[in-house]
């Protein structure tokens, strides 16, 4: 590992939140090159007075205090690809991350620097790499003891806590054959993949009938090819599959690999569903900060997934997820958050964080 700067005073210096953001976004982090922006934010973050440093898998760890109880605030640093140019305008910050995620990783930032420091408590400010391919970071992480309390990065809206993620399954299906006459009766390999592909989507939709999106599985295809040596033929289907809370990843691939028939199988990640108790104590608290700030608090439960799902069932510390952001902008060209959103976004961390450090 690799550390600078240490903790003195009894209050960093103030971040402002919004140029912090702007900061993040103009270093672009897609998936896999996230290290110039770990390295530009550890040095931001020791010289705002905490003790940061690059772990093994190349995440950013920054800690204010050094009490008994630790407080996690867990965000990710990578994007999705594809290049929004970072700006101001109209009272909103456009850019790749913005919402999802840098935006709540810059406001959890800001709040823990502002933050009068508790003997009793440690507060840990973590930018998680690859939270967006397969946990690389985050797994990471999981080595470290459990946090007494954990509040995942994530857009949720500034007056809403997240309280589950549905799970996730990353597969390949490949069939392959001799090569047929295009002209020929009989199905290609192409034909045969793709008629498996559309029963296994009927399957998992009579299985999801009547459900609400949360409570039900998806297949969605992500990608399609067919390659061929002149002699032999194989299709290739790369599938995602999300999986709500009373379906579990080993009972998913079973029904996969009973399903498949000549299919070969190839599964590349998969992580289960997580729904945190709605009266945890981290809820509690979001919930009194963001009446405090003047909002309604209410929660919520999403379609996708998030490195909760890792963290918590090797944890088992009470947890949430909560960030400023609209979620529906993530990973599309409007991707864009209000200034205003941010900054009560920090009221909210920081009324939170106290009240969890007492």
């Amino acid at each position: 590992m690799t550390a600078t700067g240490a903790t003195a005073e009894t209050a960093a210096p103030a971040i402002a939140v919004g140029d912090l953001l702007l900061e993040m976004l103009a270093i672009p982090s897609p998936t896999g090159s996230e290290w110039r922006l770990a390295a530009a934010l550890r040095e931001r973050l020791a010289g705002a007075g905490f003790a940061a440093e690059i772990d093994p898998a190349g995440s950013v760890v920054a800690t204010r205090g050094d009490g008994p109880r630790e407080l996690m605030l867990l965000g990710h640093l990578d994007t999705v690809p594809g290049t929004i140019p970072p700006r101001l305008e109209a009272g909103r910050i456009h850019g790749r991350g913005a919402v999802d995620a840098k935006g709540p990783l810059a406001a959890a930032i800001a709040a823990v620097a502002r933050r009068p420091l508790d003997p009793r408590t440690r507060l840990t400010v973590i930018g998680c790499v690859d939270e967006e391919g397969d946990s690389r970071g985050a797994r990471q992480v999981a080595t470290r003891p459990a946090p007494d309390t954990l509040i995942v990065l994530e857009p949720s809206g500034w007056e809403a806590v997240t309280v589950g993620y549905r799970g996730i399954v990353r597969a390949e299906l490949r069939l392959e054959d001799a090569l047929r006459h295009r002209a020929a009766p009989a199905s290609t390999v192409a034909d045969r993949l793709v008629a498996l592909l559309a029963r296994l989507q009927r399957d998992l939709d009579d299985r999801g009938a009547g459900r609400s999106s949360f409570h039900r599985a998806d297949l969605r295809v992500t990608g399609l090819e067919v390659v061929g040596t002149g002699l032999r033929e194989a299709a290739l289907a790369r599938l995602q599959f999300r999986l709500p809370p009373d379906l579990g990843s080993a009972a998913l691939l079973d029904w996969l690999d009973r399903e498949r028939g000549e299919a070969e199988l190839l599964v590349q990640f998969a992580v289960d569903a997580v729904h945190t108790p709605r009266d945890s104590r981290a809820a509690r608290a979001l919930a009194r900060a963001i009446r405090h700030r003047g909002g309604a608090p209410h929660q919520k439960v999403k379609t996708g997934t998030a490195d909760m799902n890792l963290l918590v069932p090797r944890w088992g510390c009470p947890a949430v997820a909560y960030g400023p952001g609209d979620s529906h902008l993530d990973h599309t060209p409007e991707e864009a958050v209000d200034v205003e959103e941010l900054e009560r976004a920090v009221d909210v961390l920081d009324a939170a964080l106290g009240g969890l450090s007492r």
